[in-house]
């Protein structure tokens, strides 16, 4: 049993769909980044920065992952994290029981087709994906992280399967 499971990867791996599969076995709680709410700005007159927005969708995202975990909610399951947070995770979480299952693929087209297929029509930046996937791939693991390799593989075979 943990405390938290993290799910890291590029966009359009299956991050959320995992984290569903994991939420429906444990039973538990899961916190995806989408979840914080809407916001502007800060006082109502300054523009929102891309750094300003991903800061304070991470603290929110942590703020919720320990009100559960204060709660003594068990294997919360976090999600959507962007890749520059992920050296965060055994940081903040020292000390917790945890492990960040971060998902790769080999195939950029699996990706891709992934992407298109959304249905919430998300980002579809083919490019940037590719870039950010090779990045995740070539990053060495972190303390408590375990790589899974979805290249291939169906959604029910990678939930079937770990």
């Amino acid at each position: 049993m943990k405390d938290f499971i993290f799910i890291t990867g590029t966009s359009g791996i299956g991050k959320s769909t995992l984290a569903k599969g994991l939420l429906e076995h444990y039973k538990t709680t899961c916190v995806e980044q989408w979840m914080v709410p809407d916001f502007f700005s800060r006082n109502g007159v300054e523009e929102m920065t891309g750094e300003l927005e991903e800061l304070t969708c991470w603290e929110n995202q942590v703020a919720m992952l320990f009100c559960f975990n204060k709660l003594g909610y068990k294997n919360v399951i976090a999600s959507d994290i962007d890749d520059l947070r992920t050296s965060d995770i055994p940081i903040v979480f020292k000390g917790y029981r945890f492990v960040t299952i971060k998902l790769i693929c080999y195939d950029i087209h699996q990706l891709q087709n992934q992407m298109k297929n959304r249905p919430n029509n998300g980002l579809i930046d083919f490019e940037l994906q590719q870039k950010l996937n090779d990045k995740i791939i070539n990053r060495t693991p972190l303390v408590n992280e375990i790589e899974l390799d979805v290249t291939g593989l169906s959604i029910d075979a990678v939930l079937k399967n770990h």
